[in-house]
């Protein structure tokens, strides 16, 4: 996602600074170049060699160490980045005050900026901290936090610096490439749950990962996205609009009510194929319980293949077995521009994996296999082939 972003990172003398070395670690692993400047108090909490060694890049302490880094580093910065933020820092970062590199290298910076911010909660609600996030806000910046939670003096309370996956995820949403901006998708998650009474019910091993990445990936590509989702215990992704649904007959009318307005439906949810013929309002002794009499619920995918006009359908195959011919006839009959096909047997690529092997099967024929890889990378090679296809016309 950041391969070729340049980041700036600013460190302050926080307990929070140790946080700081996941933080870098995480942004190199999406690709980003990233220069670090510290505060001298910084450095009593990590020192500069351990960020040195994670980065790749010298770290830069002292303004006169490096004569006119102030200058060639934020000038050179895509996004500039203050984890873990200080009350200090954040003061004289409001006013123009520049005593030391990192806020020199803030007054010549023009481009975006997070702030994460870290103290103690009487720090953070004191009126002239919080006039001068304001004065932050109101020129552009972004800030991330305060989380709540126990902090460094033994209280609880709102000061804790964010988790690092937060501010990763906003740069990510940030710097990230926006070329799916102007399209609506509408995704589905997770397994759906047919009750036979009100303590049992019918269902499968989905856990929603896959469409919650796709949902995630699509959001941060600038696309429009609506994710109807079963039981799950995934975190829905910020700025995705939300839909929760438990049973087959929710989804359905879940889609069906917003399938008009979408450019894309992408059906990752593992819909279960059957359902009880009747549910019990009260729970069945089992010794009365022989056998179940099943109905097939509503093939959503095949109903919006038939309604589909200019939409791009995308739809799943799980297999035990890698079943090509099984599944290009879904792919035909339910008149679908792309299949997702992943054998659930093979190690990595199963339910509740973080994980996947697929092969992608087009509208044209054409078949694409992919070694495993993480789901936000298979999320990714889904949209570029909707992109791909949407471009084409």
């Amino acid at each position: 996602m950041l391969t070729g972003k340049k980041i700036l990172l600013g460190i302050t003398g926080s307990i929070a600074a140790y946080k700081a070395a996941e933080l870098v670690r995480r942004l190199k692993e999406e690709g980003a170049d990233i220069s670090i400047i510290m505060t001298e108090s910084a450095t009593r909490f990590i020192t500069p060699y351990t960020l040195e060694t994670l980065s790749g890049n010298k770290v830069h302490t002292d303004l006169f160490g490096d004569p006119l880094s102030h200058i060639s580093l934020p000038e050179n910065a895509d996004l500039f980045i203050i984890a873990p933020a200080t009350a200090h820092t954040i003061s004289k970062l409001a006013h123009g005050i520049a005593d030391n590199l990192l806020c020199n290298a803030w007054l010549v910076y023009r481009g975006p900026a997070i702030i994460a911010p870290a103290m103690n909660e009487k720090m953070y609600h004191s009126p002239v901290i919080q006039q001068n996030i304001n004065i932050l806000k109101e020129r552009g910046v972004k800030f991330i936090g305060p989380a709540e939670g126990e902090l460094a003096c033994g209280s609880r309370g709102v000061g804790r610096m964010v988790d690092v996956s937060v501010i990763v995820d906003e740069v990510r949403s940030i710097l990230g490439n926006k070329d799916l901006e102007g399209l609506k998708i509408l995704v589905t998650a997770g397994p759906t749950r047919e009750y036979i009474d009100p303590v049992r019910f019918i269902s499968n091993r989905s856990s929603g990962k896959m469409g919650y990445a796709i949902a995630e990936v699509a959001s941060r590509r600038g696309a429009d996205v609506i994710l109807i989702s079963g039981p799950s215990n995934e975190t829905p992704p910020n700025g995705v609009s939300l839909v929760r649904v438990e049973s087959s007959g929710e989804m359905f009318e879940a889609v069906k009510s917003r399938f008009s307005e979408c450019d894309v439906l992408i059906m990752a949810a593992a819909v279960c194929d059957f359902m009880p013929s009747k549910k019990y309002k009260a729970k069945l002794d089992k010794d009365n319980i022989n056998s179940l009499k099943l109905n097939k619920t509503h093939d959503i995918l095949k109903w919006a293949g038939k309604e589909k006009a200019h939409r791009l359908l995308v739809g799943f195959a799980a297999e035990t077995g890698k079943k090509i011919e099984r599944a290009k006839k879904k792919l035909r009959e339910k008149n679908l521009d792309m299949i997702v096909l992943n054998d659930v047997t093979q190690e990595g690529a199963g339910f509740e994996s973080d994980t996947n092997i697929v092969t992608i099967i087009r509208g044209d024929g054409t078949i694409h296999e992919y070694p495993l890889m993480k789901k936000h990378a298979v999320a990714g090679i889904i949209l570029d082939m909707v992109k791909e296809i949407r471009d084409k016309g």
